[in-house]
Parts: C-alpha cells; structure tokens; sequence
C-alpha cells in the first residue's frame, strides 16, 4: 500500500485554516472595546425667550430625558459613568438671574449612567435633540428650556413703552380686555394712549363750576401738536447669536457680537423719536446672545406689526482683501450676482450652525408668501437700501454701490420691507478693528438711523390693518 505524503501547500492550507479558526474562537470570546465619549464643551445660554443648555462631546451621547411637572424639573440621563467629573462642570455655569434654571444636580444613577436634574423655576415646554456636526462644532446634545406660554413679542413691546406711564386698567376693564387684546393688542394699546391724549386735565375737586374751565386750558396748545395717529415700528435683527457666533475676525472678533452692539446703538437713535409727528418705536429680535432661528425672526417681526426690518451682520470672505459695506434685499427670480447668492447660502446656513431640533419652517409666513405677491415688498425694500446705502457712503467704503438681491430667509416677511445690511468686512483685519471701535459703530448707527427716518420721510407708513 502506498503512502501519499501532504505536500508543503496542502500543509500550509490546512495550517491557514487552523489559525483562522482559533482567531474567530478567540475574538468571539472578548469584548468589543469602543471608544468612550469624550466632553468637548459646556454652553448655557440664559435668555428672556428661552435658556439653553448644550453639551458637546466627540461622539453623539446616549441620552433619554425625562421631564416631571411638580416641583418643574428635567432629569437627563446619559449612558458612561466617565463623564461624571466633565458633566459637574454644568453645576457652575448656571447663574442666578437664569429665567428658568434654579442650579443643576449631577450624579450617577446606576454603575454606568450619570443623571443630569435641572430644577426650574417655573414649569417649561422642554426640548432634548441631538445636533449633527456642523462647521466648528462636533456632536452636540441641547437642551431647550421654553416657557409653556411662549412670550408674545408685541405684548413686550407694547409693555416696555407703555408700562412706565399706562394708569391702572378700570375694575370693568378685564371682562373686555382678552377679546380685544386678541384681536389687536396694538390697536388697542393706540386706542388708549390717543384716549389719554384728548382726555381733559384732571380736576382737584368735581363739585366746583369754578375749577372746570382751568382744567380746559390747556387744550387749545396740545391740539396744535400734530396728532399722532400712526406708531411706526422698526424690527433690527442682530444677526447670529448664542451657539452661532457668525464670522469670526482674524482676531477673534466675534460678528454676534458686533452686530448687537450696533444694534442696540441704533435703537437708542431711532426709539422716541418722530417723523412728521409719527412716533418711532423699536423691536429687536434678539436683544442678548441667544439663538433665534431664522423663520422665528420674521414671525416676530410680523407679530409686532414692523413697518420695516433691517438685519444687520458682519460680512466676511476666504481672503482678508474684501472690504466695504453692502445692502441686500429679497429677490424672487434667482440673486442678482453670484457673490449675493454665496452670501444668501451663507447666512440661511445660520440655523444649521445654530441649532434647530428639526428642519422647522414657519407655516404662517409661508401661507402668506402663497397667498400676497412680494412684488410692492421687493420695491419698498429697495427703495430703503437705496437710503442706507447713500447714508453708509459717509461712514466708508461701499463694498457694492449698489442694492444687491438674493434668497435671503430672514428678508421673506411678505408685508414688511425688509433689508440685510453688511456692515464692514469682519475678514479684512482693518476694519474688523473698525467693527471693535465704539466710536464707529455709534457713526454706522447714526447713518442707519438717518437712513431710516429719511425712508418713512419719503415714504409715509400707511394705515395699519390687521394682519393674519
């Protein structure tokens, strides 16, 4: 009988298959070893309209939230026992004038998942989403803290300039006062403040003939006032803001920041003041460093009844070359350039950076887009860039000499005329330190003040109807 020997390629066959089958066996036995997140980041951002909270870390976190309603709180679990110490972090960055946050409790609820209690206020609408990474930022889970009755923007204007000096509401009033309110809290607010107006002096004592004619007096000299019979409004729009910082300057200026500054300086030209006897009145849509979502922006402008609204930013380039102002406006049929459609995409990407639960968008206004031709608002926003532009002229250089248009998001309110004013190059490093200097924001801010009045000068507001 003969032997048949393997020959050295069978023998390594057979060891091949030997050592692949002890691997398999061996790896099926151990463990599958992960990578264990790590926190990049720890934001609160504290705001009248909202507080959020976010946690960034180098991969998405397991995270199940759990709201209870007495005593209000939030508790969020987060699977890694690891993240203890980096999540304690949260406890002092709450401060004590936060509208909704009481002080956070952070400790571990099981071997392997620490629990974050955020003790509110007041009860809150909460939101818990994860974000996807996005420009400088990695994975990112919020915690959005909304009042239950989310805060109405025209109640707050009409409150801030009505509060001071409206006298106490008639026991009678209340009955009336919600049907009205709910209507045209505006109009009412009008109502009662040309009601005070007109009404005669108050008299000392009502049971003298003698005293009625001294407190007439004084009605002949306040009729030769121009009535004022029509509130202009003016929404400015601070760009950016909270999670979303804009552009940022060679020199780690922030355009959020800048931009509200200037804002807020042009508030304080425009509030208070008349044109042709109309007083002026101004909504910011943001008045601190927080998040507002693009659509929200133009819901509040409409909510407050703007009879215009400029959006300020900071403009910024890959090169440090650009420099100079520019005007935006909407445009219906494509940008007028191609520079003016990058910037559109650029700033629509705002709510990307920002941070949206979902890729929400404003159903009213897009009705209203449906439903009005954005034809008369494309004109009037042209015309009031044109305004701007000629007043920016005197403050410096012009980045384009003219009204440039584009699909911006935040320029889509159907009734109000709306522009989007770049105030400098934030990238050109002179004028990123022309953007820090006081002294030159408080000058753009005259020249868009004056620009404004000079607008509703040329353009009188017309009546104002109720918008729906």
């Amino acid at each position: 009988m003969t032997m048949h020997h393997p020959t050295v390629a069978n023998r390594r066959r057979l060891l091949t298959r030997a050592l692949g089958a002890w691997l398999a066996a061996l790896t099926g036995a151990l463990p599958t070893v992960g990578w264990a997140a790590r926190i990049v980041g720890i934001r609160v951002w504290p705001a009248r309209d909202y507080t959020r909270v976010t946690i960034e870390a180098d991969q998405a976190l397991q995270a199940t939230p759990q709201y209870v309603a007495d005593p209000p709180r939030l508790a969020v679990d987060i699977r890694g026992a690891d993240l203890l110490p980096q999540l304690q972090a949260l406890v002092q960055r709450i401060t004590p004038d936060d509208p909704y946050v009481a002080r956070v409790r952070v400790g571990l609820f099981d071997p392997d998942t620490v629990r974050l209690v955020l003790d509110l206020k007041a009860p809150v609408a909460p939101q818990v989403f994860q974000l996807e990474p996005v420009a400088a930022y990695q994975h990112r889970l919020v915690l959005d803290l909304h009042p239950q009755q989310p805060i109405d923007p025209l109640e707050a204007l009409i409150a801030r300039h009505s509060a001071a000096s409206a006298p106490p509401a008639p026991s009678s009033a209340p009955a009336a006062a919600p049907a009205a309110s709910a209507h045209d809290p505006l109009g009412e607010w009008l109502a009662r403040h040309h009601a005070q107006a007109d009404a005669p002096a108050p008299v000392a004592s009502g049971r003298t003939g003698a005293a009625a004619p001294a407190a007439r007096a004084p009605q002949p000299a306040a009729r030769s006032v121009p009535a004022t019979q029509r509130l202009i409004i003016v929404a400015l729009d601070p760009g950016h803001g909270g999670e979303d910082p804009g552009a940022i300057g060679p020199n780690g200026t922030r355009e959020k920041d800048v931009v509200l500054a200037i804002a807020r300086l042009l508030r304080d030209e425009l509030d208070g003041t008349e044109v042709r006897g109309n007083p002026v009145r101004v909504f910011m849509t943001r008045d601190d460093d927080y998040f507002v979502p693009l659509h929200t922006r133009v819901a509040k402008a409409r909510q407050v009844q703007a009879d215009l609204l400029v959006s300020l930013h900071a403009d910024a380039f890959f090169s440090p070359r650009p420099r100079g102002a520019s005007v935006y406006a909407l445009s219906e049929r494509g940008a007028s350039s191609a520079a003016a459609r990058w910037m559109a995409n650029k700033e629509n990407a705002a709510d990307r950076v920002g941070g949206l639960p979902v890729q929400v968008g404003d159903a009213h206004v897009q009705r209203a887009l449906l439903d009005m031709s954005m034809t008369a608002q494309i004109n009037d926003s042209l015309k009031l860039g044109d305004t701007l532009l000629g007043l920016l002229r005197s403050v410096g250089p012009l980045h384009k000499p003219r009204v440039e248009q584009a699909g911006f998001a935040v320029l889509r309110a159907p009734d109000i005329p709306s522009v989007l004013v770049e105030t400098a190059f934030i990238s050109n490093p002179d004028e990123e330190q022309r953007l820090r200097d006081p002294a030159f924001q408080r000058r753009l801010a005259r020249a868009l003040a004056q620009g404004i009045r000079r607008y509703f000068e040329r353009n009188p507001p017309l009546a104002r109807s109720r918008r729906t």
